[in-house]
C-alpha cells in the first residue's frame, strides 16, 4: 500500500482537481481520507490517499487477434460465421455480452464437429454441464434446422 497527499486550493482552476482524478482512475484505491483545511493563505481540500499502483494490482496481457478465416476451411469458417450470429442472438435475448455465450474459440471447435449433440458439445473445451444446460439446445436446434 503507498499513500499519496493531494492539496486542492479553493479557487483552484480545475487542473489540480483533474490531476488527482486522473491519479484515481489509474490506480487501484483502497481509501481516501478528506478535510477541509483553512489559514491565513484561504482555504483548500487536502486528501490522503491510500492506493495500490495499477501495474501492481492488475496485470493485463495483451491478446493476440485470431483470424478464424486463415484457421478454418472456407466450408467451416461458413459454419462458424452462423454460430456467431446465433450466439449473438442467444446473448441479446439473455442480455449478456456474446463472449458469456460462448468465446469464438468454443465456435470454432463446434464449427469443425460433423454432429452437434449433447455429446459433442460437452466434448468442446469449455462448454461444459453448464454452459449446455443454458445454451446447448439452441445450438442442437440450430443444427438440425440447418442440415433440413
Amino acid at each position: 500500500m503507498q499513500i499519496k497527499l493531494f492539496t486542492i486550493p479553493i479557487t483552484d482552476s480545475g487542473a489540480l482537481l483533474e490531476e488527482m482524478n486522473r491519479f484515481l482512475r489509474a490506480n487501484k484505491i483502497l481509501e481516501v481520507e478528506n478535510q477541509l483545511v483553512s489559514n491565513e493563505r484561504g482555504a483548500a481540500w487536502c486528501f490522503c490517499v491510500k492506493y495500490l499502483p495499477m501495474a501492481a494490482s492488475f496485470q493485463r496481457s495483451e491478446q493476440v487477434k485470431i483470424d478464424y478465416k486463415n484457421l478454418l476451411s472456407e466450408e467451416k469458417f461458413k459454419v462458424f460465421s452462423e454460430l456467431r450470429a446465433l450466439r449473438k442472438q442467444i446473448a441479446a435475448k439473455d442480455a449478456v455480452p456474446a463472449y458469456a455465450v460462448c468465446t469464438d474459440q468454443e465456435l470454432a471447435d463446434i464449427a469443425r464437429l460433423t454432429e452437434i449433440n449433447e455429446t459433442t458439445l460437452k466434448a468442446v473445451k469449455g462448454f461444459g454441464d453448464k454452459k449446455f444446460e443454458k445454451y446447448g439446445l439452441a445450438f442442437i436446434e440450430w443444427f438440425k434446422n440447418r442440415k433440413e
